[in-house]
């Protein structure tokens, strides 16, 4: 009996101070975790090739998601039966789309529906946070459904700009791969680590890395009761504000906008596929999308001389590749 009981003993103190060691670490991290740059370093991202004639931008209109929310879109008609989705990058929401989205539906080449976020635009529930890391991946599903009901056969293209071009990458993992045609990454955002990133995306992104590191080690093993703590903050210039942008993420939205491991959703994708980047891209390393990309999946590169991470947006030179992309399907 007292060998039985010491060998119980011999397996249970072991996993109790693992678990206090665990459980300690994480709270340590969480509770006295900070920015990783200090406020008076940050840096902001140019966001001046935005500062553009906003007058023509369509109205927002509102699409029910399955949790019974009213999230809203922006729709630019066109004569045709492609549907392209543009998914916005962290910070702002749809509204910089207008020039280009403006250019596809004129030309006839696709419907485009770019929608604000959950959590971003002008009036969300909770600015910078969802209810749960998956959400994005359902409230787009849900658009597409939507888009879809007029025109059930038509082919539905998904796109994604920096953050949002990440958001395209995670859906393509997911179990909503199915419902897409092809992808449009612009100067997508793959991983905080990954070859093609600058140190905090040029130094705009300022994470928490060690609250994040905490929460990472929560969650997995299942405890996601403070994945409402603010992880990560951005640093957009004051001019460029204007009340509807969103200056923090969650954990859960921070970790829901982007790849949830960007080496096999890109794997799982057998559409065609198009990245377009700027050689003078503020937050990623352009030269190294072919390289990293076409080791996962199959995909056109085009890199833009002289085009910045704003420009390959708002500016003309990333239309003829759009163009030809769409012509193809």
């Amino acid at each position: 009996m007292k060998r039985k009981k010491k060998i119980i003993l011999n397996i249970i103190i072991p996993i109790l101070i693992t678990l206090v060691i665990y459980f300690g670490l994480s709270s340590a991290f969480i509770i006295f975790g900070k920015p990783d740059i200090p406020e008076d370093d940050w840096k902001d991202l140019d966001f001046s090739e935005l500062y553009i004639d906003y007058s023509d931008l369509p109205e927002l209109k509102s699409f029910e998601t399955r949790d019974g929310s009213n999230l809203h879109y922006r729709y630019y008609p066109a004569e045709t039966e492609k549907k392209l989705i543009l998914i916005h990058g962290s910070g702002w929401h749809s509204q910089y789309f207008l020039p280009l989205a403006e250019y596809i539906s004129s030309e006839n080449l696709a419907e485009v529906y770019t929608p604000d976020l959950r959590g971003h635009g002008r009036d969300p529930e909770r600015r910078g946070d969802i209810d749960y890391i998956d959400q994005l991946e359902d409230d787009l599903a849900d658009l597409i459904s939507f888009v879809r009901k007029d025109s059930p056969d038509g082919s539905v293209i998904l796109g994604g700009h920096s953050s949002g071009g990440g958001l395209a990458i995670r859906f393509a993992g997911s179990q909503y791969s199915d419902q897409i045609d092809a992808y449009v990454l612009l100067s997508p955002f793959l991983k905080y680590n990954a070859p093609t990133i600058r140190p905090n995306s040029g130094g705009w992104a300022i994470p928490n890395t060690r609250r994040i590191a905490g929460l990472v080690m929560l969650n997995n093993v299942g405890i996601r009761w403070f994945n409402d703590l603010t992880v990560i903050e951005f640093n957009m210039p004051e001019e460029a504000r204007d009340g509807t942008e969103t200056l923090s993420y969650t954990y859960r939205m921070n970790t829901g906008y982007a790849p949830r491991n960007y080496k096999k959703d890109l794997k799982a994708i057998y559409q065609p596929v198009l990245v377009i980047a700027g050689t003078l891209d503020e937050s990623f390393f352009a030269e190294q999308f072919e390289p990293v990309i076409t080791s996962y999946t199959e995909a056109d590169i085009e890199l833009l001389e002289g085009v910045s991470h704003m420009g390959v947006v708002v500016g003309e030179e990333v239309r003829p590749a759009i163009r030809d992309l769409l012509e193809g399907l």
